[in-house]
């Protein structure tokens, strides 16, 4: 529809971490088909970033991009502050920023094949992967996952309460934030970042501000490429959906649409979970 028209999000401005790829350039976009005002496009890689902005302008929306690196409190302030300068208010952040493991960059598939491969190796041994894992690296997951989800939680929120803003509020955790079947590091930062939101909705809730989490399932996006990497890899995981295929970056898109707009208004504190029956056991 683009902006200026009658969508879901018309007058509202968005701020999204992990915007540059995936999930969040996704949202993005649909967020300006949806009418949203504009929409700030906060990535660690600055030609993605500026990619999703043309993407977004092509849908008929207004787009900024700022270099945000997830941990850094200075950074996520930017990223609110950016929002603010140019579009005058702030009503929805969607933290999309995300790792997968310690050495993750988005695109960057050596490191995936790496990955998919060190897994394989360790299918008949689950044990070596926990009692290898070093401090460091669990903690690097962490602090992408968790700690940038709380600081762009604690930025976006304390300006909503200061402008009296009844804003949307929306993380991205997983389907492996309830289910033990993945990289440790990942499965708990996500479900630290489903605690977060819950925790989040209850104190925020007074203020008018609603905080709900996304937890998607296997979605095609360069975290997941890694699947097809080995034959019969990707047909394991797609036993697990009764749908049988993976999700698109659309199909959560519109999941942060319905959770951004006024038709979820008496949701927080949630989880939904695009996921194509994955819970259904």
């Amino acid at each position: 529809r683009g902006a200026g028209t009658m969508g879901e999000l018309t007058g509202k401005v968005a701020a999204i971490t992990g915007g540059g790829n995936g999930i969040g350039r996704a949202t993005a976009v649909r967020f300006a088909e949806e009418g949203a005002t504009g929409v700030v496009v906060a990535d660690l890689l600055d030609d993605a970033a500026a990619e999703t902005v043309t993407l977004v302008e092509a849908a008929g929306g207004a787009a900024s991009a700022v270099h945000l690196d997830a941990t850094s409190r200075t950074d996520n302030q930017a990223m609110v502050d950016a929002a603010v300068d140019r579009f005058g208010r702030l009503d929805v952040v969607v933290t999309a920023a995300g790792i997968s493991t310690p050495d993750y960059r988005s695109g960057d598939q050596e490191v995936a094949r790496k990955t998919m491969m060190s897994a394989l190796d360790n299918l008949g041994t689950p044990w070596v992967p926990l009692l290898d894992l070093s401090a460091d690296d669990f903690q690097r997951v962490l602090d992408v996952n968790l700690t940038g989800t709380l600081l762009a939680l604690q930025a976006s929120a304390a300006h909503m309460v200061a402008s009296s803003t009844k804003g949307s509020i929306i993380t991205l955790a997983s389907i492996l934030a309830k289910h033990a079947d993945g990289p440790l590091p990942y499965n708990v930062s996500k479900a630290g970042v489903w605690m977060l939101t819950k925790v989040a909705a209850r104190s925020l809730a007074p203020t008018g501000i609603r905080v709900n989490a996304i937890g998607p399932g296997y979605i095609d996006t360069n975290m997941t490429a890694m699947f097809g990497e080995v034959e019969g890899v990707l047909d394991v995981f797609l036993t697990q959906i009764p749908m049988g295929r993976l999700g698109t970056p659309v199909e959560v898109a519109d999941t942060a649409v319905f959770l951004a707009s006024e038709r979820s208004s008496y949701f927080t504190g949630e989880i939904l979970h695009p996921d194509g029956g994955f819970y259904t056991e």
